[in-house]
């Protein structure tokens, strides 16, 4: 059993290597501007300079007004010295699987072209040597080398890996970190996750849906969802990604427009919880004052001012079928957050 569970952390972990496109991360990035200016920032996953977590803040470095830009390496990571191989010196043969960290407190026009761009960020890294230095370990986020920059931090901006979701955002949470990262919108249903959310220490951004990732070669063709490019390179999309953070935002005090009315008829209680369903998010009643259970897709809509989440049902504390989902007419349905209208329009 032990040998079989090893095998499948194993074939979990060679599928976390999506790499996100430097215009999905300007497009988020862009609404949080106000909250960098001054502020530690790191990117903990990323493998810098293949990153394109690495390379937007490095290139964006003066505009946001960062205080230091931190960033680590993995060395197992199979993009690590693709688009720069750093010379360490006599210390190893395999540059390649060195795990290092990047600490940058200036960019400047090093090329003198009038304008900061990549050539610059590379002569840095290349030619500073205050600005590179080998990690005793792999590069493992929860090593302690690690901990200790993310300690140093302000902000933590990354695309963690998919499978190790949960452990990431506990140490986020534990070292009381603001956050900006790219996850699986199905994490929204893990316990774990969802009692941050419940208690607004965590929400949505901006961007939810669909974003396709630059893969390594050992992905396996698929039917769907997957191509490759005129260069070579390997793409997957997901349908269900989204960014998950505790920097507030604009978005989450928009309230959500409701224009339709509750009627027995439209809206089941379920079958052993005293709350109705609700199919859509644009089908939530204006007028309901109860519980009403929702599509996960609410969260992207979620407005703490307009709303009071409950719980999500299979986890809620007095459903009588703790761990299930809920049902209607003994059929069970799909995941719900439990959420109540905190303004109900009166009849």
């Amino acid at each position: 059993m032990a040998k079989n569970g090893s095998l499948t952390a194993a074939k979990d972990a060679k599928q976390d290597e999506f790499y996100t496109q430097l215009d999905d991360i300007s497009f988020e990035l862009k609404h949080y501007r106000q909250h960098f200016r001054d502020k530690v920032v790191l990117c903990n996953c990323d493998d810098p300079y293949e990153s394109n977590f690495f390379k937007y803040f490095a290139l964006n470095f003066n505009l946001l007004g960062l205080k230091k830009l931190i960033a680590t390496c993995y060395d197992g990571s199979p993009v690590l010295g693709n688009e720069l191989l750093l010379d360490f010196g006599e210390t190893t043969n395999e540059p390649k699987k060195i795990a290092y960290k990047v600490e940058i407190t200036e960019v400047q026009d090093y090329n003198n072209d009038g304008a900061v761009n990549l050539a610059d960020v590379k002569y840095l890294m290349q030619n500073d040597r205050n600005v590179i230095s080998i990690l005793k370990g792999n590069g493992d986020f929860r090593s302690k080398e690690c901990i200790d920059l993310l300690k140093q931090a302000d902000i933590v901006v990354t695309n963690p890996p998919f499978s190790l979701f949960r452990e990431f955002i506990a140490l986020i949470m534990q070292y009381k970190k603001h956050f900006l990262v790219l996850g699986n919108q199905n994490a929204i249903t893990y316990k774990e996750i969802f009692k941050y959310i419940r208690d607004n220490e965590l929400w949505l951004g901006y961007k939810s849906g669909d974003m396709s990732f630059r893969v390594p070669d050992y992905f396996e063709p698929r039917e769907t969802r997957y191509w490759v490019d005129e260069s070579g390179q390997k793409w997957r999309s997901m349908g269900n990604i989204c960014w998950f953070t505790n920097l507030d935002i604009q978005k989450r005090h928009e309230e959500l427009d409701l224009f339709k009315c509750y009627s027995v008829e439209e809206y089941p209680f379920y079958d052993t919880y005293n709350a109705i369903n609700v199919n859509k998010v644009s089908d939530i009643p204006c007028n309901f004052e109860g519980i009403m259970g929702v599509p996960i897709t609410f969260l992207d809509k979620y407005n703490p001012e307009q709303f009071e989440l409950i719980g999500i049902d299979r986890y809620v504390e007095d459903n009588p079928n703790y761990g299930k989902r809920f049902s209607i007419g003994g059929k069970e349905i799909y995941a719900r957050i439990l959420i109540r209208n905190k303004k109900p329009q009166k009849p």
